[in-house]
């Protein structure tokens, strides 16, 4: 008697390995965390099988794989793909109109075969389709927003693109129309952080607090650990030596997509203006990986060229780094080759709702300095291990990066407090024990109780009053 789940990710690319993260703006820590959480909820003893939804691509411009209408990925997970829309790829903003078809589609496939107990949505499309699902097949809706519409208008709005361009670029107004309605239906809300909650799912006219429940990521403690070997090292250096005069200097070291929501060329503009940061330190921007400019999204575009633009004003060349590609497997290497020469990991974003690589980047002993918005506050409240900065102020910016790097001591504090702060606070077997915990606590006493899921349960297909 175990659960089911059902789990919609319907943007970008997902795929049972080597995720192309950073690919595009679509393929970030959304899709790392979803990869990672339904892996870690098939191997409980709670759970039976995860379906995880996502869209069939039929396009030569990205992997076969992605056409595969079912993936294995471990037992008791697989990947169901549906296609809706064109074959080709298409950034999220472009899948609105094909929505409707994929809950169909989906109503249809699940009425046909053995229902999930719980449907949990990631992001606002999903959102969207879960809402009709839910209602079809009367099964309990989560919802996660991953980042949200509303947080990152205000945002963009205060970096001076107007409405228009918004809506242009992002269809802003459908993303809010549809988190509205993921808000109002939603029986759970799962944010990373209480400021989440507070903050930003508030400004939302359907959010019920009574429904939001905090349960922050983990870190692969396996993948993401302090002790660095000569080999990787070596191996860093090599990628580093096309770009850098001096390796050896303590790197500002930055991973994300090269989206504006991420702010990157903020980041080299507070570095151009410092003396002593181009004299004592690197900076290194891991940004996805690209074959050429020319082949990316127009944003991806934009965002490159402001960064080659920047480096070039301050000729920043031999100080800065931008490698075009790095393989997944590198990315805690990395982390552990900047702390090894006494770096941090800066995230300078406009908004960032949780920061899964300031935990990576912590638990591999580097010192972070980041936003002040959103989840980094309270990884910082938890890890004591770096600092916060107002990331439109670019001269308050430089000085607190000058910061970072002035004090050996304070650095080696900062790094062994990020250690132990990420493996007390921070781990999958805790997120995912929080989140079976609530499940069953909320559901055992909702109305589902006594109608859908208590029949399910006298069935043997779950166990929401008794996991075990």
């Amino acid at each position: 008697m175990r659960f089911k789940f059902l789990h919609l990710h319907l943007h970008g690319l997902i795929r049972s390995k080597n995720l192309e993260l950073g690919r595009d703006a679509d393929t970030g820590g959304q899709t790392q965390y979803v990869s990672e959480l339904v892996k870690s909820l098939a191997n409980t003893a709670e759970v039976d099988q995860v379906d995880l939804v996502t869209r069939l691509i039929e396009d030569s411009k990205v992997d076969n794989e992605y056409s595969q209408e079912e993936e294995f990925v471990e037992p008791g997970v697989r990947i169901l793909r549906f296609k809706f829309g064109p074959n080709k790829y298409l950034r999220k903003e472009l899948l609105w109109p094909y929505l409707d078809d994929l809950a169909e589609s989906l109503i249809s496939y699940y009425k046909n075969n053995k229902k999930p107990n719980f449907i949990h949505a990631h992001y606002a499309d999903a959102g969207y389709v879960g809402v009709k699902l839910s209602k079809s097949l009367e099964v309990p809706l989560i919802f996660t927003g991953h980042s949200l519409g509303r947080e990152k208008k205000r945002k963009l709005l205060d970096t001076g693109l107007t409405t228009n361009q918004i809506e242009k670029l992002y269809s802003i107004s459908k993303r809010i129309e549809a988190e509205e309605k993921a808000l109002k239906s939603a029986d759970i809300v799962v944010t990373s952080t209480n400021q989440e909650s507070v903050y930003q799912y508030s400004q939302y006219f359907s959010f019920s607090p009574h429904k939001a429940k905090v349960i922050p990521p983990g870190v692969d403690h396996n993948k993401f650990h302090h002790i660095y070997s000569t080999t990787e090292t070596a191996e860093i250096d090599n990628m580093m030596k096309p770009f850098l005069k001096d390796s050896t200097k303590p790197p500002l070291l930055t991973i994300s997509r090269a989206v504006r929501r991420k702010n990157i060329p903020s980041l080299i503009e507070a570095y151009g203006r410092s003396e002593k940061l181009k004299r004592k330190t690197n900076l290194i921007l891991i940004l996805g990986c690209r074959d050429s400019t020319s082949k990316l999204d127009p944003q991806q575009k934009d965002v490159f060229h402001n960064i080659f633009e920047t480096i070039d004003k301050y000729n920043l060349y031999g100080k800065v780094a931008y490698p075009k590609k790095h393989l997944p497997s590198q990315i805690p290497a990395l982390y552990r080759w900047a702390a090894s020469r006494g770096g941090v990991f800066v995230n300078p974003a406009l908004t960032e709702p949780f920061g899964l690589t300031l935990l990576e980047a912590s638990s591999c002993g580097l010192p972070i300095i980041s936003t002040n918005d959103g989840g980094p506050k309270e990884i910082r409240s938890k890890c004591d291990n770096g600092l916060l900065v107002d990331v439109t102020d670019i001269n308050e910016l430089k000085i607190i990066l000058e910061k970072g790097i002035s004090n050996n001591n304070q650095w080696k504090l900062w790094s062994r407090n990020g250690i132990e702060g990420v493996n007390r606070h921070f781990s999958w077997d805790n997120h995912v024990r929080n989140y079976l915990s609530i499940l069953t606590k909320e559901f055992s006493r909702s109305s589902y109780s006594s109608s859908e899921i208590k029949q399910s349960c006298l069935k043997g297909n779950s166990s929401l009053i008794n996991p075990h």
